[in-house]
């Protein structure tokens, strides 16, 4: 971590110095972004937004008062990776369950009335992540965003007890969006509140009054299986209460069981069976006494004593979506420039067996987040906002497709050896099925298509394991000032720059070269991209990785660009070089031709979104042009 730039300051360095006019109201009338919603999307985005002063933001939220207990609880390796940049995976991982084995039960073949456990598999696949796959409360998960919130120049805080009447969108004057409002708790007053906006995003769940004003409509249909889940503190013989456990009964159903954080707390998804016009109600009025009761009998022989119930839901599973995820087309369906946008539950629904919900979710406010911050402080065009749909509809659809499948496994029947007739799923396949769906509950099987942010594969075998519209799979190097081992992803923070990876040819000659380019170079994509002014680093953050070990390259000999003064003293930054890790060698372990080298180009929002040799500048500046402002 990074500070003390711009001068000495005591205290706490995460909070940021306050903004030169203080910490922001949370009911400005006229904003740059108005967020509606502050479940995970919506608290993703603006914890990005918050970290532009110049940005003024607001979130309106219909509770009143901050999520207590929330639903959703899985958190993908791929998230922990995105909560890293905001600086909060300490923390979610020193509080949260770590999952790292799933064991697969399945009918006793001596006692078909009695479970036996069949197999037992590693959760996540070695080498995935840098992070595991953890479970803890959403509510604690929105707690840390909120921290962030208010560590920043602006304390950002969400306005709670306002709930959406309508959203019109007026195509005139600086804040063409006019959103009215109106207050939900019962002392508030009647007169409604009238917002003004720059950009609209409705994060404001499945029944998003956002997505109505727009004309989106969320498409799908029910699998027309209900499930019961509670979170419990109970006492039990069954021997895995502390593993993830899929677990299918001969002919009471099927059971997930996810241990919780605490050591103590675990969460039971119960199968409630088919769900029929003829008995939709009375299971949606299922109450808790006959989910533990359906549990008990799964389970046996072991027993099961619930002692403390901390919620429950009865829900059906269903996955749908929206054809868009913005207002880009007109109620006549011209073409336009996108207003307002949709996140999470409002544009996408999944079920929670995938554990994707709200993962997903977060996502999509940090697709979003670092593109609005982009063109409202100038950097780039407003057609880069045309990319957050044209990206993220698609990765939607994807992950509700195999969410069917797996959804659909998990609620079948065990296949019975002895009446294959009688049809279901086999224990081994089921279990089959999990390991090879690793990449998609880890979170890292998102790829996105070729297009303004996404480059062509040309280059790829330059650097074989950086996946080109993939995330930016971080692994172990060296900080060459202060040896210190680092992981190289970990130098990005949700800041809103791009970083250029400069992996260093055999004879360190093209990087050199490159270096000098972006430097001095008329045509420089630094010139193109860094306002006037401001520190070299400040919209592209170039890092480089040396082959050599440590010891053997001397600082002084770096290129001045890696060791940019910056700031008002103009005080170096030590912290842009790396070399190899003799250990676990960047080069091998993500197939960098050493001869050559790489330039691998990263967004944001920690994706890959280029791979070029690095004498490719005129590559680099066609790649660069579209989304950059000339200045």
């Amino acid at each position: 971590m990074q500070f003390h730039l711009n001068g000495f300051h005591v205290g706490d360095p995460t909070i940021e110095a306050a903004a030169e006019s203080g910490p922001q109201s949370p009911t400005l009338d006229s904003v740059d972004v108005l967020i509606v919603g502050s479940g995970p999307a919506g608290l993703v985005l603006a914890a990005q937004l918050a970290r532009f002063p110049s940005i003024r933001t607001r979130i309106v939220e219909r509770r009143n008062g901050p999520l207590q207990m929330g639903q959703a609880d899985g958190v993908a390796c791929r998230t922990v990776e995105m909560f890293e940049a905001f600086g909060l995976s300490d923390r979610l991982l020193r509080e949260a369950y770590w999952v790292n084995e799933t064991v697969f039960w399945r009918p006793d073949q001596q006692d078909r009335g009695a479970i036996k456990r069949t197999g037992r598999v590693q959760d996540t696949e070695t080498g995935l992540s840098e992070f595991p796959h953890v479970i803890v409360n959403q509510a604690r998960i929105q707690d840390y965003l909120l921290d962030v919130m208010r560590c920043s120049a602006h304390r950002l805080e969400p306005d709670y007890g306002l709930e959406v009447v309508d959203v019109v969108r007026e195509n005139a004057g600086d804040y063409p969006v006019r959103v009215t409002l109106r207050r939900t708790d019962a002392d508030g007053a009647a007169e409604p509140v009238v917002v003004r906006a720059r950009y609209v995003v409705g994060c404001d769940g499945a029944r998003s009054r956002v997505r109505t004003a727009i004309g989106q409509t969320l498409r799908g249909d029910a699998a027309n299986h209900a499930w019961g889940v509670m979170d419990a503190l109970a006492v039990t013989d069954f021997p895995d209460i502390r593993l993830k456990a899929a677990i299918q009964s001969a002919s009471k159903g099927n059971l997930l069981l996810i241990p919780r954080e605490g050591g103590y707390l675990v969460r039971f998804y119960v199968d409630l069976g088919e769900v029929t016009p003829e008995n939709r109600d009375s299971i949606k009025q299922t109450g808790v006494d006959r989910i533990i009761e359906t549990a008990q009998r799964i389970l046996q022989p072991y027993t099961l004593d619930v002692k403390e119930v901390a919620w429950f839901s009865v829900y059906e599973v269903g996955q749908r979506l929206t054809d868009r995820f913005d207002d880009a087309l007109a109620a006549d369906d011209t073409s336009r420039e996108p207003r307002v946008f949709i996140a999470g539950d409002a544009c996408h629904t999944h079920s929670a067996k995938a554990g994707q919900g709200m993962n997903v979710s977060m996502q999509d406010g940090f697709n979003l987040g670092w593109k609005l911050a982009a063109v409202l402080e100038g950097r780039s065009d407003t057609d880069l906002l045309r990319t957050y749909s044209d990206e993220r509809q698609p990765v939607a659809q994807e992950l509700i497709d195999f969410d069917k499948e797996w959804s659909a496994m998990m609620a079948a029947p065990p296949r019975d050896p002895n009446r294959p007739e009688a049809g279901g799923v086999d224990p081994a396949e089921l279990q089959a099925y999990f390991v090879r769906a690793g990449r998609y509950t880890a979170g890292v099987a998102t790829r996105y298509r070729p297009g303004t942010l996404t480059g062509s594969a040309t280059h790829q075998a330059l650097a074989s394991g950086f996946t080109i519209g993939t995330r930016f799979h971080s692994a172990p190097v060296i900080r060459l000032a202060d040896a210190k081992p680092v992981h190289l992803g970990h130098a990005a923070r949700a800041d809103g720059r791009w970083r250029l990876y400069a992996f260093a040819d055999a004879s360190q000659e093209a990087l050199r070269a490159l270096c000098e380019r972006l430097v001095g170079a008329p045509d420089s994509v630094l010139r193109l991209a860094t306002p006037e002014g401001a520190d070299i680093d400040s919209v592209l953050d170039v890092r480089a990785v040396l082959q050599q070990a440590h010891r053997e390259v001397r600082v002084e000999a770096l290129h001045g660009l890696l060791l940019p003064r910056k700031g008002r003293y103009g005080l170096v930054d030590y912290e842009k070089a790396f070399t190899s890790d003799a250990a676990a060698d960047i080069f091998d372990a993500r197939g960098i031709d050493r001869e050559r080298g790489a330039l691998v180009v990263v967004r944001p929002d920690q994706y890959v979104a280029h791979v070029l040799p690095l004498d490719a500048y005129a590559e680099l500046s066609a790649f660069f042009r579209p989304i950059f402002r000339k200045r």
